[in-house]
């Protein structure tokens, strides 16, 4: 899926796409603000009513619209940009206080549209990792669909993990062809996909969650293996900073799944340990290290490389792990002050960020 400097015909410019990117970072400003009431935080933003939606607003508002516009732009087709609107809209409805069947109606549409770029570029490429998206794509379609149809977060957050997991585990495998895998390793990845998919469909059985747990941590040793990365982080600037993100957002993949395998259910201390030791530790350590790379290929900005790149991320790990032995040692004040740290890092990632974008238009000016 190759990022064109130029826009493509049929593709949408810059301007269109900035407000589909807009979207998604409200829901994250909103499911930031539903977590910290959640864990007892008195947050200004949002309504005390949205803390039940941290969960969907994160995950479906603001990843699932960001993953969905980066899609957009690699498959350069106007209408593959309706996901990301609708998947955002679905957020921002959901902050109006529309009734949550309208947003979640809108975020399954908007998965939807993905599940369709996604078939669409595996019938053109028929490869591992174009399959693996695509599995990830439908879980998170089918997750979506449990949901409108009133099951709990709770019930269906496996199906979501999926979408993001397998999202990433495909584009790294697709960076793969720099280093690509033995047939044997090939055919025990597809062994992995099979555990992933076997135990978010079982989200309801201790079975579910112990096979859910195997699958994370053999995916994050397959990936400790197998990606470039363990080459790439001797190197140094940009290319060494993705590698650590890549390698420590792995370690936390298989810490997530060991604690899912020790508790056996997706419930109480361990479902909060196990959680976030995967959506935080592993998906935004995945975010911090790519955000250099895709922020620029959809909104046409540069990001400079500079080694203040590396506060977020360990503001990140630090924060995590008070949460996580918050949740190991039964001690909420330590949880909610992890949620707090967690919260400050990703004010944190956001003013890097922008301050990185304002450093490359000086030196493009200069």
């Amino acid at each position: 899926m190759s990022r064109s400097a130029t826009t493509r015909a049929g593709d949408l410019g810059v301007p269109f796409r900035l407000p589909l990117l807009v979207l998604g970072f409200l829901s994250l400003a909103t499911g930031v603000g539903a977590g910290l009431l959640r864990m007892g935080w008195a947050a200004p933003f949002p309504p005390a009513e949205l803390a039940a939606l941290h969960g969907p607003l994160m995950l479906s508002g603001f990843l699932g619209t960001v993953i969905g516009l980066e899609r957009a732009v690699a498959l350069g087709r106007r209408w593959a940009y309706t996901g990301p609107l609708l998947t955002g809209l679905g957020g921002f409805g959901t902050l109006l206080g529309l009734p949550q069947a309208v947003g979640a109606t809108a975020i399954l549409g908007g998965s939807a549209v993905l599940l369709a770029g996604s078939a669409l570029i595996m019938s053109r490429q028929r490869e591992l990792f174009t399959v693996t998206m695509a599995l990830g794509a439908a879980s998170w379609v089918s997750g979506n669909l449990l949901w409108l149809a009133g099951l709990p977060p709770a019930s269906v957050v496996a199906l979501w993990i999926n979408f993001l997991v397998l999202t990433i585990a495909g584009e790294r495998l697709e960076l793969s062809r720099f280093l690509p895998p033995s047939p044997i390793a090939k055919r025990v990845f597809a062994v992995i996909l099979a555990l992933l998919l076997l135990g978010s469909a079982l989200p309801l059985l201790s079975a579910g969650a112990r096979f859910y747990g195997l699958g994370l941590i053999a995916l994050a040793l397959w990936l400790l293996r197998q990606d470039i990365a363990r080459r790439t982080v001797k190197e140094r600037g940009l290319t060494r900073f993705i590698a650590v993100c890549l390698l420590s957002g792995y370690t936390w993949l298989a810490l997530g799944g060991l604690t899912l395998i020790s508790a056996g259910e997706l419930a109480g201390a361990a479902y909060d340990a196990a959680l976030h030791a995967v959506l935080i530790g592993f998906v935004f350590s995945m975010v911090f290290g790519h955000a250099p790379v895709i922020f620029p290929s959809v909104v046409r900005v540069k990001m400079p490389y500079h080694p203040t790149f590396y506060l977020p991320l360990l503001a990140l790990h630090v924060s995590l792990l008070v949460r996580f032995c918050g949740d190991v040692m039964s001690l909420p004040g330590l949880v909610s002050l992890g949620g707090l740290l967690n919260a400050a890092t990703l004010v944190l990632f956001i003013a890097s960020t922008l301050t990185s974008v304002i450093r490359g238009r000086h030196q493009a000016k200069g």
